[in-house]
């Protein structure tokens, strides 16, 4: 019998070539992304998918552009906000590109300019790069995108959240008009919006989840605890998960003293923050992925490359700054399907910054206890953060944005 098309990449317009690939490389069902935005993408549509992550959205661009690659000439452009996610992207071109000798480029900041420039001189049909780094490499004469026929921002939120938008609009600039460009992303601000007016023909918007929505299937758990006892409590709850651990903090700073006191409780840990260098940040990656490390310490600014399978936990051991990095940092647990669970640690203080969570999320974070540390209860406080689910707070606008650029050099 047939596989339906809902059940199977069948029926989606891909080549017969491609779905061997897949078929060899264990890809059966495709995800709601990938099955709505496939055959948009091989009709030539300018798209833009919403979609939370964790939900095969790498595929779903990538298989399209081999595919049209494959059949006319021209170059391919991605752009990621981070190192790690432009590197995880490329692994997953590489195993659909090599069958129809397609070569591709990783562009990113902290790696060999040199090695990159041999790269490029091997003519790749397909660039993935961060925009910083893109730039430099444009200046240098090492790459004109003349050629470019396909253009994808991956990521796009985060993207323009770290500071990146003067950089895009410059790479916009010099690409040709007449292109398909596929635009995707967790949630949709209306800077998106505006972007994709200006540099997009008539998109079709693919939203597979409201946008902002968590997971399916995570669960939820909150606890709230004074600042000096997260520490025990956190060990507490390591003793309880046997399987890998993502843990977030807030400051790059802070991530260096946890992971020193993980380590002091008996567990293998590592950290990736923006002041590791790109070979320390790619080696914790790794252990993390292989079990060298049970648990990996990250910031915001470093988890969007963060792409492992079967992560038991994602732990907020400080709640994000911007309310909807907490769906971004849930997202790395309960992955293409799986079931997933995310502990935070709230402190009597942050009431307002939880409430927030539960609007983005629509759900509330149901409150747990631990028999061996106190209670603690929210302060009702006139000062509690009031800052909206899906922009900053007008105060904080002009200085955020100064500190995400300032930020965003570390991903070039």
């Amino acid at each position: 019998m047939i596989d339906k098309p809902t059940q199977s990449f069948y029926g989606l317009g891909i080549a017969p070539k491609i779905l061997d690939i897949l078929e060899r490389i264990k890809f059966k069902v495709p995800t709601p992304i990938q099955l709505k935005a496939i055959p948009l993408a091989i009709e030539g549509k300018d798209i833009i998918g919403i979609a939370q992550t964790g939900t095969g959205k790498t595929h779903s661009f990538a298989i399209p552009m081999v595919q049209i690659l494959a059949q006319k000439k021209g170059i391919g452009l991605v752009l990621a906000p981070t190192r790690e996610l432009a590197i995880q992207i490329d692994e997953a071109f590489q195993g659909i590109a090599r069958p129809f000798g397609i070569r591709t480029a990783c562009l990113i900041g902290g790696a060999s300019m040199q090695d990159q420039v041999r790269a490029l001189r091997n003519k790749p049909r397909v660039i993935i790069a961060t925009p910083g780094r893109l730039i430099d490499h444009m200046t240098q004469w090492n790459i004109l995108l003349d050629d470019a026929v396909m253009l994808v921002l991956d990521e796009a939120d985060r993207m323009l959240d770290m500071g990146f938008t003067p950089q895009v609009e410059k790479i916009l600039r010099f690409l040709p008009k007449e292109r398909q460009t596929m635009l995707f992303s967790a949630t949709i601000p209306k800077e998106i919006m505006q972007m994709a007016a200006k540099h997009m023909k008539l998109p079709v918007n693919v939203e597979i989840a409201p946008s902002g929505t968590a997971a399916e299937r995570v669960t939820h758990e909150l606890f709230v605890v004074k600042k000096d006892f997260k520490l025990q409590l956190l060990g507490k709850i390591l003793a309880q998960y046997h399987g890998p651990v993502l843990l977030f903090s807030r400051t790059k700073h802070n991530a260096r003293k946890i992971t020193r006191s993980i380590r002091d409780m008996g567990h293998n840990a590592a950290e990736i923050h923006s002041d590791r260098s790109l070979g320390q940040r790619r080696e914790a990656l790794s252990g993390f992925k292989s079990g060298k490390y049970k648990i990996l310490v990250a910031t915001d600014i470093a988890a969007r490359g963060i792409d492992v399978t079967g992560i038991e936990l994602v732990l907020n051991y400080d709640l994000p700054d911007d309310t909807e990095n907490y769906v971004h940092r849930i997202g790395r647990t309960g992955r293409a399907g799986h079931k997933g669970h995310a502990i935070s640690f709230a402190t009597p203080d942050q009431k307002g910054n939880v409430r927030d969570i539960e609007k983005l999320m629509r759900a509330p974070l149901p409150i747990s206890k631990n028999p061996d540390i106190f209670q603690e209860q929210f302060i009702q406080s006139s000062h509690q953060s009031s800052y909206q689910p899906s922009y900053r707070h007008p105060k904080n606008n002009y200085k955020q944005k100064r500190h995400m650029q300032h930020r965003s050099k570390f991903y070039r």
